[in-house]
Order: structure tokens, then C-alpha cells, then sequence
């Protein structure tokens, strides 16, 4: 049985704990002598809801883990199973064929021993569907009989769900901590792995990077591991070209539609330009690789420039830098339209025309949101991955040439933890490694902007 049906069952017993618990209490309060109640009728029910609903949820996680195990060993434990291979990954391939087609997400089997085990696997899912349905049903009542059997005319039902709402709450918000955590950890152990094998300082200051995944793992060559270039690339493609077109263009498109534009215009202008966040970063990828690219290869042959390439870091900045303006623009219009309207006016009060009020008030007071924007743009830029791979190639060169072909380090991680590599192997775990150095500096960008932003922030506020 899925786990979409638990849900439903679960939606449903707490919908029924709900109504049952909140007409009790309305007994309640019609067989008080003052007609009222500590809590309203409403917390009574979601006091039961709750208790019906929170351990089924939790049950109905636990059992999504565990029952496809059970399934398998109860198709392993059957007389059928003795007539499997012993070798481990054509069993595997076996039964995981016979499983997609007993569930349903395949109509057919391909490997013709994988036809007798499929009626084995449907029967299995029944029976622990059916299983997993009457323990649901079992949890349910218990939780909801507690709950029920608790509520009595002076029970502060808005008090223990107030309380349990904020627990929720609060382990919603540490998911977001321990998650980084966690990320930070596996980067750690992985890096320290790396640098066992290839010293930090060939890493960080090797201007030549060529990882051969299939060379000797014990005695690897440490001059193939310089990441130089791909530092340069990341900021080369992601910080100076993409922000140089990102930066103008949507600062002062945000100035245009807050300032200058009438608001027919504005309704139309705003949400083309945030249409621009919602393309997938592959079209934007075709986009550089079959239009930007060759347009400016053609250019660059026609000025003179020979050896111009259809891969190279100007045409994966440039499609960079028109896919993070709205990050640029919506930050930017919503700071400087969130200025105080005394402050404009004060301004042209003053003789200042429209223009030197932009350039002297509006902007400097909206400085801290233009800031974020831009960083949280240059994050989402030396991220991206696609428009890189297919408009700059995968050439790992340390040039200042925007024609030259670049590439990234996440372009590199892509490439290094991709196919059949040992993640012992040192070029394997160099992924780790520079994911390592790319949130370290991720980490430090934002501590820049955070700083700025203070300090602008406590000069207009």
C-alpha cells in the first residue's frame, strides 16, 4: 500500500479525532455553569488531531524505510528464491526487475527468469501493504483514545498545542542547521582524505589541473591537482563577466520601474524580467552553446582576432550574467521602493533633480538590499554548472583571454564524481576538496556583504 494512502488515512483520522474532540468540549462548555471553557473548543480538537496525526506521520516514515526490506526477504526467504544466481549483481538485476514490475512503475520484464518472482514480490507488498494499513489504523486509535480520554472541562487544550506547534517549529528550523552541519562534515572528512594524498599546497597553488582517474591511487602525481585555473574560471566567468552585465543591466532596469516608469508599464516590465529566474539554467546552456557563442566567435573573426573559439568564458559569462538579473533587479527595485517617501521628497525639496536624488539618496539609503542582490546573484553565478559545460567547455586554463576556453569548479565536481571512479582515488575526492574551498569562499562573500550591509544600514537608519 503507498505511502500516499497512509497519508489520506492519516488526514483522515485526524479530521475525525478533530471534529469528535471538538464536539466534546462544546458538551463541556454547555454543561458549565459559566458556558466557558480555559480553551476554546477549536484547540480541543487539534489537541486530539495531533496526537492522531504526529505518530502516524512518523510511523509512516519509518515504515517506507523498512518495508521494502521486509518485502525482499520475504521474497528471499520463499522456495522460488533457491534458483537464483549466485552472483550477486544478476540476482540484484533480477529482482529489482521483478520488483518494478510488481509495483508498477514497468509493464513487462526483459529478463525472462526475472517473470517467476514477480507474483512473489506482488504478494509480499500486499501483505506488508495491508500490514503497514492496520498499524496506521492501530496508532491512530491509540493516539487519538489518549488524547480523547484526556479532555475534560478544565484542560488547557491551547496551551499543550501551542506548545507542540512550537516544537515542530523549532525542529523545522534546526533541519536547515543540522543539514549544513552535516554538509560541512562530510566536506571536512573528505578534504582531509584528499590532502592525505595530495598536499594543500600543490592544491591551492598548482596552476595545472589534469586528474587522471585511472593512474596509481598510491603514488599519484601531485603537479596534475593545481586548481588554479579553476579558481580563476569560477571568478573569471561568474564574478567579473556575468556580474559586469548583470550588475548594470538590472540595477538600472530596478531604477527605470521604480522611478520613471508609469505603472501600466511597470505591470508589464516587472514580471517579464522576473520571467528570466524561472528558465531552466539548460536552456539558457542551448541558449550560449547555439546562439551567444557562435555570434561572438563570428565577431571576433570579423574584428581580426584569429583562433577565436565557439567555446569560450565570454559567451558562458555573458548568458550568465542576463540569467542572474532578476536576482539584481527584484532586490534592487524592492530596496529602493521600500525607502521613506520624506527622503525623496526632502531631496527634491531641496533643488536636487530627479536623477542626482537617485544617484545621492535613493541608492546609497538602499545599499544594503543592492548589496544582498548582488551577492546572492554571484552565489547563484559561480554555482551554475550548464551554461558552462555547453558554452565554455570543460578546458581547464588559467588565461585572461575571455575567448579562451574555461571552466569551473563545479563543472569539475560534476566531471570528477560522475562514471565508474573509486572515491578512494585522489581524483575522485579533489571533488570534495574543492567544494570544500568554494563554500569556504562562498562563506566569506557573504561575510563581506554582511559587513557592508551593517555598515550602510547604521549610516542611514
Amino acid at each position: 500500500m503507498s505511502p500516499t494512502i497512509l497519508l489520506l488515512l492519516a488526514l483522515g483520522l485526524g479530521l475525525a479525532g478533530w471534529l469528535a474532540a471538538r464536539a466534546r468540549a462544546w458538551t463541556f462548555a454547555r454543561e458549565s455553569e459559566t458556558g466557558r471553557l480555559p480553551s476554546l473548543p477549536t484547540y480541543h480538537g487539534w489537541y486530539v488531531a495531533l496526537w492522531i496525526g504526529i505518530p502516524i506521520l512518523l510511523f509512516i516514515g519509518l515504515w517506507s524505510l523498512f518495508a521494502p526490506g521486509l518485502v525482499m526477504q520475504a521474497v528471499l526467504a520463499s522456495p522460488e528464491a533457491a534458483n537464483l544466481p549466485d552472483f550477486d549483481l544478476q540476482r540484484q538485476a533480477i529482482l529489482s526487475e521483478a520488483r518494478a514490475v510488481a509495483s508498477g512503475s514497468t509493464q513487462a520484464v526483459f529478463n525472462p527468469a526475472a517473470r517467476d518472482y514477480v507474483e512473489l514480490f506482488r504478494e509480499a507488498q500486499s501483505f506488508y501493504g495491508w500490514v503497514g494499513f492496520a498499524a496506521t489504523c492501530v496508532i491512530g486509535f491509540l493516539g487519538g483514545a489518549f488524547a480523547f480520554l484526556r479532555l475534560k472541562p478544565d484542560f488547557a487544550a491551547r496551551t499543550r498545542v501551542e506548545r507542540t506547534v512550537m516544537m515542530i517549529l523549532l525542529i523545522a528550523s534546526l533541519v536547515a542547521i543540522l543539514t549544513t552541519i552535516g554538509i560541512l562534515a562530510s566536506l571536512v572528512f573528505e578534504t582531509a582524505r584528499f590532502f592525505t594524498m595530495i598536499g594543500p599546497f600543490d592544491f591551492l597553488f598548482g596552476t595545472h589541473w589534469a586528474p587522471d582517474p585511472m593512474a596509481n591511487p598510491d603514488n599519484p602525481d601531485p603537479t596534475r591537482y593545481g586548481a588554479i585555473p579553476l579558481f580563476w574560471g569560477t571568478i573569471f566567468i561568474g564574478a567579473i563577466i556575468a556580474m559586469i552585465v548583470a550588475i548594470p543591466l538590472g540595477l538600472m532596469s530596478a531604477i527605470y520601474l521604480t522611478q520613471y516608469a508609469n505603472p501600466k508599464l511597470r505591470a508589464w516590465v516587472k514580471p517579464a524580467l522576473e520571467i528570466l529566474a524561472g528558465v531552466p539554467t539548460v536552456v539558457y546552456g542551448y541558449f550560449a552553446a547555439l546562439t551567444v557563442a557562435p555570434a561572438i566567435r563570428d565577431l571576433a573573426q570579423q574584428v581580426g582576432i584569429t583562433g577565436a573559439s565557439s567555446e569560450s568564458a565570454l559567451a558562458a559569462g555573458v548568458v550568465m550574467g542576463v540569467m542572474i538579473i532578476p536576482f539584481v533587479s527584484s532586490m534592487a527595485d524592492d530596496s529602493i521602493a521600500a525607502v521613506p517617501q520624506a527622503m525623496r521628497d526632502g531631496s527634491l525639496a531641496m533643488g536636487a533633480t530627479t536623477s542626482e536624488t537617485i544617484r545621492r539618496v535613493l541608492v546609497p539609503a538602499a545599499l544594503p538590499g543592492i548589496v544582498a542582490g548582488i551577492m546572492l546573484a554571484i552565489s547563484r553565478a559561480i554555482g551554475e554548472t550548464m551554461i558552462v559545460v555547453m558554452a565554455a567547455s570543460t578546458a581547464a586554463n588559467l588565461s585572461a583571454n575571455p575567448l579562451d576556453r574555461m571552466t569551473t569548479v563545479t563543472v569539475q565536481i560534476v566531471k570528477m564524481l560522475t562514471g565508474e571512479g573509486s572515491f578512494d582515488h585522489p581524483a575522485t575526492l579533489s571533488a570534495f576538496a574543492l567544494g570544500f574551498v568554494l563554500f569556504m569562499v562562498t562563506l566569506g562573500l557573504n561575510f563581506i556583504a554582511l559587513r557592508v550591509v551593517k555598515r550602510f544600514r547604521e549610516a542611514y537608519e
